[in-house]
């Protein structure tokens, strides 16, 4: 019935257990847990990601704020990190809106941490600590590759240096789909890795380096062959994606021409543009200290730690019964 809980009171209580087991493990690492704000009066200019605006009005006036909840504490968590705060993590809630599914739900639980002074390498190592302290009756064998290898090994491609062209025609060949022909070059890569790609990766990987094109809030390297890439990574298990890390960008101008590029790309998909966050950008013009960040998704950990497929059954109540 629709008053009923969409998960029932067993998983819930496993969904505590493993919140306890997160905030020890931390605890045991000396971070500190903040908690920031989940709305806020500037929202996210990834083209990939659309946030759930809010009117807010004040003591009844007539006028509105306009904010939006956030679809992640990194902006708030890195004006922390400006500020002094040293190695932080949190738990907290994160909407997206548009994002409901079999392994989406527009409100989800995040777990997000940054690591002062850690490379990527590091904070890899410390995600699959933390993913096997919860995962304890299912061991994993961790397994670490580049983008480009996978790219390389599965579909016999480089994803850094074939032409626009080579990599469509790579994805029509493989991936039925209605899409346009005109479609950018890292959406076919994305059709790629996740129908040819994700598929046939270990059951325990990281998969780093990726296009310098996909940098997001990442910085961006040469790799071993001398070509730009994207300090990122993402962490998968049994073929879902867990988790999306960076080696933090800390440059100002950067970030602020990066939001002019995300609302560039938004246009031209016909979304609003969305007003850079200023505050950020002064955090960082104060000095973000050098660090590695990433944001877990906590339901999907749940779901591989209870063998669910669906999203609904590892939260208290799901969209549909909010």
């Amino acid at each position: 019935m629709p008053w009923q809980p969409s998960a029932d009171i067993k998983q819930l209580k496993q969904r505590a257990k493993v919140i306890r087991q997160i905030r020890a493990f931390f605890d045991a690492r000396h971070m500190l847990e903040v908690d920031t704000p989940v709305m806020s009066h500037y929202g996210v200019s990834d083209p990939h990601i659309d946030s759930i605006p809010v009117a807010f009005t004040q003591d009844g006036a007539a006028s509105r704020t306009h904010m939006s909840l956030m679809s992640s504490p990194e902006y708030a968590m890195k004006r922390l990190l400006a500020a002094g705060s040293g190695s932080i993590y949190q738990i907290s809630k994160a909407f997206r809106n548009g994002e409901i599914g079999r392994k989406h739900n527009p409100e989800f639980t995040l777990l997000e941490w940054y690591r002062i002074n850690y490379t990527l390498e590091q904070l890899m190592q410390e995600v699959s600590c933390l993913i096997d302290t919860v995962l304890v009756s299912d061991k994993l064998e961790w397994h670490f590759l580049s983008y480009r290898w996978a790219f390389e090994s599965i579909l016999s491609i480089d994803p850094l240096t074939a032409s626009d062209e080579a990599i469509k025609q790579k994805a029509m060949s493989l991936v039925d789909v209605q899409i346009d022909a005109n479609t950018p070059r890292d959406t076919w890569l994305d059709l790629l890795m996740s129908h040819c790609i994700e598929p046939k990766l270990p059951k325990a990987c990281f998969i780093f380096d990726y296009p310098a094109s996909q940098c997001a809030l990442a910085c961006k390297a040469q790799d071993e062959r001398g070509d730009a890439v994207a300090r990122r990574f993402e962490v998968y298990v049994n073929g879902m994606e867990l988790a999306n890390g960076y080696h933090e960008l800390t440059d100002a101008q950067e970030q602020a021409q990066r939001f002019e590029t995300d609302n560039q790309s938004r246009q031209a998909m016909g979304k609003v543009a969305m007003a850079p966050d200023i505050r950020l950008i002064q955090a960082l013009e104060v000095g973000l200290p050098e660090c590695s960040g990433v944001a877990l998704g906590i339901e999907r950990l749940l779901m591989l730690v209870s063998g669910e497929t669906d999203i609904a059954k590892v939260m208290a109540f799901s969209h549909h019964r909010a």
